[in-house]
């Protein structure tokens, strides 16, 4: 894959899945926008173009730095917040919508004339959870909202097909990245972790950067409003 002459924004990409899914576009030859609430050092090793951004706050003028083509945008944005039901705020169920959906849904409302644009077609690449397909205890506020997030996918996939603008998501289970850390804080979580998948391993951060590419290059331009299971066989093996 080559992104050489593309521009790209991904947002939250100052650790974990975006973070690697920058370094990786970067490598490839892509011109690099990232935008997130702070610029990490690895972050600012690659030398993009960084917009500090808030997906909890309006757009504002965060993204007019921008150029007036996009050829893609990854939204990395996420939570997991895990507790039984009866012990789950309403708070909580709204915060998580608003982080997972509501900043994906500004942040395309944002740039989606630059998406547009894109000659030959621009690809936007979401992130939902295996939870939001497959049920799973102490899940309901972020499978809730990641199930949004699916149904946001497809809509947008079917209004913008015929602009050329291709809309997919990538639904992972259990990865290895400082938002999961809680859960694989010991070896005992982490060998918990890894048998509760058929491939017997926890995901890796360069395995969501890596599909996430893919749907951004040239070798994805058939494939839209698709919602792609990166999860160890969690999802449909047993």
């Amino acid at each position: 894959m080559t992104f050489t002459g593309k521009n790209i924004l991904v947002i939250g990409a100052s650790s974990g899945i975006g973070l690697a899914t920058a370094q990786q576009l970067h490598a490839e030859g892509a011109t690099l926008f990232t935008a997130s609430r702070h610029l990490s050092p690895e972050l600012a090793a690659l030398s993009t173009t960084h917009l500090p951004y808030d997906a909890t706050q309006p757009v504002g003028a965060a993204f007019d730095a921008l150029p007036e083509v996009l050829h893609g945008l990854v939204y990395c944005p996420g939570s997991i917040k895990l507790r039984p039901f009866e012990r789950v705020p309403s708070e909580d169920f709204r915060t998580d919508f608003e982080l997972n959906v509501l900043g994906a849904v500004q942040a395309l409302q944002a740039t989606i004339k630059r998406l547009k644009k894109a000659e030959g077609g621009a690809s936007v690449v979401l992130f939902s959870t295996v939870a939001a397909a497959v049920g799973m205890s102490f899940h309901t506020s972020i499978a809730t909202a990641k199930a949004a997030v699916e149904g946001l996918t497809r809509a947008l996939a079917a209004e913008y097909a015929a602009s050329g603008l291709r809309v997919n998501c990538l639904a992972p289970s259990l990865t290895d990245t400082p938002l999961a850390a809680a859960l694989l804080n010991t070896p005992e979580k982490a060998e918990a972790g890894a048998k509760r998948h058929p491939l017997q391993r926890v995901g890796r951060a360069g395995d969501l950067a890596g599909m996430a590419a893919f749907l951004l290059s040239d070798q994805a331009t058939f494939i839209t409003g698709q919602v792609l299971a990166v999860d160890g066989g969690m999802g449909k093996l047993k």
